[in-house]
């Protein structure tokens, strides 16, 4: 399978980092200028699929869904993982195949987005790579990396008991953060057209 993805260029193995700590976090406006310079790589929207990992059964870990939902709201057609329909641990590798099966026919590109725990100075920041994320990272599962892009929202602070962090975390840091993202994303492509 990793094999499979690195041909479509989803993952580059040896690339992905794999401790939050030593990623830098990034503000809103440097959110903003992520997502213009991958415009500028895709200027076609068409050609974006977005995978939002995440349930909607935990507060911290809705980050992503409620992306989806929102970008699904705004226009954006290619969108895996909503509020009605949830990407997450279980439907991780579906969405694999369903990308999988859609670069090969159209060349698509995939931004990943989810949920991730942090330091306390970096809670509502975000966590930006030209490169793929590994989901569910944070409660400790082994799920496949996913994304040419991908984006991770801090949602709240990392402890030795993961899930419930993601679950006690709070739903306005979260909906401000994914109002942030999708607004962001939106205005790399639509601004000036």
């Amino acid at each position: 399978m990793i094999r499979r993805w690195k041909q479509f260029g989803i993952i580059e193995k040896g690339k992905v980092q794999t401790t939050v700590h030593s990623i830098e976090v990034h503000s809103e406006m440097q959110l903003e200028t992520f997502f213009a310079k991958v415009s500028e790589a895709c200027p076609n929207p068409e050609r974006i699929v977005f995978v939002c990992v995440g349930t909607d059964r935990s507060t911290g870990d809705a980050f992503g869904p409620l992306v989806g939902t929102m970008l699904v709201e705004l226009g954006w057609g290619r969108v895996i993982g909503t509020l009605q329909e949830p990407c997450d641990a279980y439907a991780v590798e579906a969405a694999l195949k369903a990308v999988s099966r859609l670069q090969v026919e159209e060349e698509l590109i995939v931004i990943a987005i989810d949920a991730c725990l942090g330091k306390p100075q970096s809670v509502g920041g975000f966590i930006t790579k030209w490169g793929p994320l590994q989901p569910g990272e944070a409660t400790g599962r082994r799920l496949p990396f996913i994304g040419n892009y991908s984006i991770a929202g801090v949602v709240n602070t990392n402890g030795p008991k993961a899930y419930w962090m993601l679950q006690t975390t709070s739903l306005h840091v979260v909906m401000g953060m994914a109002k942030h993202v999708v607004s962001a994303i939106h205005d790399a492509w639509y601004r000036n057209k």
